[in-house]
């Protein structure tokens, strides 16, 4: 069982991002156009559109036109790009236009004044509709037809792709496409990152619908441009911040000209425009400009290992042997759920760790038994597995002199006669003068506490193990 869902992204130490001139946030603002390329029985569509837009609790009309609805569409086409347009070009500030490709084609005036501005104009797909009971085929020719038609309406093909109303086969359709810098529909993260699709990286950059108008017209949305400027603020001086203290991020923001268009609404995007205005370590930057800065300082880098990705030999082969003689431990861990998750050390360790603390006493009793005795007799005859070799060697417990092989054999032997298990350590966290003093102090542990001790062993020396293997 493969679990497709990637909980791990960067982790807790993401990477640096470098934003040019040493900027402690990429900002990056997006014009969503979508107006002409909504659901509309004049565009083809079943319905009229009842998305985004200020008629509370509207629904679809089969088979009609919702006229409210429409003029409130064009009221973006017609005043709301046109007051975006001029606060941006006169702030001097690049943006990113998510252009649906029907949209496009209805919007001579729009297109022009977008590339006369040097806009990226990304696509947002073939129309402004759903996609998420679309058959995989169909939406693959959209994706297509998105890409033609915009290349008519602006000139040339997108770079980047955002359907927003999109399926759980937009990412993996549109990674097949091919061709584009960057995909955006993920909300997963502050900094872009590679996603692989069949064997074939693809770089992600996340979009948000936190910072982003549309809730002027959802529950528990803003309900005035004042609420809309503090949440760009307060994201804004969070994001500021963390790039202060060395971990620099980047901040969508996502407008649509019929909704922060509105005027009392607008008022709130403007002070925020004039707030980032006030800092200086700011990077306002197209989104295809983050893309390819990027790929340029963080190219796509294969991983050393990916065992969720692994066929069943592959795995047993790798992490067989990390627990001592007991690859039951590996065979259950790559039966069970694997994800992204589990592709790095801490991630393949937890799931195989987890499989030994799910086997029965007497299975872990195996595991025990099946380490070999410090120095003992497996090591003279030199039968150790390599990894107990290289183990006992880096503590020096392979040159031992007569009197410690002889204390040696003692406290083993009165070990296991006590426990009925060997005595087990991570060596390579030891010395020899700190396993000689374990090895005393642990004697004097009870059955269950030496047991649970024992198996907390097991568990480090499968982690170093593991480590070692993604250091190789």
């Amino acid at each position: 069982m493969r679990y497709p869902r990637d909980l791990a992204g960067h982790g807790p130490n993401p990477p640096h991002a470098n934003w040019p001139g040493g900027a402690n946030v990429a900002v990056q603002f997006v014009l969503n156009y979508e107006e002409g390329g909504e659901n509309n029985i004049l565009h083809g569509d079943d319905a009229s559109e009842a998305f985004l837009a200020d008629v509370v609790g509207a629904a679809p009309w089969p088979g009609a036109r919702h006229w409210n609805i429409e003029s409130m569409y064009e009221y973006g086409a017609r005043a709301g790009f046109w007051r975006l347009h001029k606060l941006f070009t006169q702030a001097e500030l690049p943006l990113t236009v998510y252009g649906v490709a029907t949209a496009l084609m209805r919007a001579p005036q729009q297109v022009q004044a977008m590339l006369d501005a040097d806009w990226e104009i990304a696509s947002h797909g073939y129309k402004w509709v759903e996609h998420k009971d679309m058959e995989r085929q169909d939406e693959a020719d959209q994706i297509a037809q998105a890409v033609r038609l915009h290349t008519v309406a602006t000139g040339s093909r997108p770079l980047g792709w955002y359907t927003g109303r999109c399926s759980v086969n937009t990412v993996d359709l549109v990674s097949e496409q091919g061709g584009f810098a960057y995909i955006s529909d993920t909300y997963d993260d502050d900094l872009p990152y590679w996603r692989v699709h069949n064997a074939k990286p693809q770089l992600i950059i996340p979009y948000t619908l936190a910072n982003n108008d549309m809730r002027f017209v959802t529950a528990s949305g803003f309900a005035n441009g004042e609420e809309f400027f503090q949440a760009l603020k307060d994201s804004f001086d969070c994001l500021y911040r963390e790039g202060e203290e060395g971990s620099p991020k980047m901040m969508s923001i996502g407008l649509h000209c019929r909704l922060v268009g509105q005027p009392g609404r607008f008022e709130g995007l403007r002070r925020f425009v004039d707030y980032i205005g006030g800092f200086d370590k700011v990077w306002v930057a197209r989104r295809v400009d983050i893309a390819r800065h990027w790929a340029d300082h963080h190219p796509y880098q294969p991983p050393r290992l990916a065992p969720s990705q692994m066929d069943a030999e592959s795995f047993m082969a790798t992490f067989g042997g990390v627990f001592e003689h007991s690859p039951f431990i590996a065979q259950r861990a790559w039966e069970a759920e694997l994800g992204p998750a589990n592709d790095s050390p801490l991630g393949i360790h937890f799931a195989l760790r987890n499989q030994f603390r799910m086997a029965s006493d007497d299975e872990r009793l195996g595991v025990l038994n099946a380490h070999p005795d410090l120095a003992g007799k497996l090591a003279a005859a030199r039968r150790l597995t390599a990894d107990s070799t290289s183990e006992q060697a880096s503590a020096g417990l392979d040159a031992l002199t007569d009197g410690e092989r002889a204390t040696f054999t003692d406290l083993n032997t009165r070990y296991v006669e006590k426990f009925g298990f060997p005595f087990i350590i991570a060596v390579r966290d030891n010395t020899k003068a700190s396993i000689l003093e374990a090895f005393k102090n642990r004697l004097e542990n009870d059955r269950d506490t030496e047991f649970a001790t024992a198996c907390a062993q097991v568990e480090r020396i499968a982690q170093l193990r593991i480590e070692a293997l993604f250091a190789d």
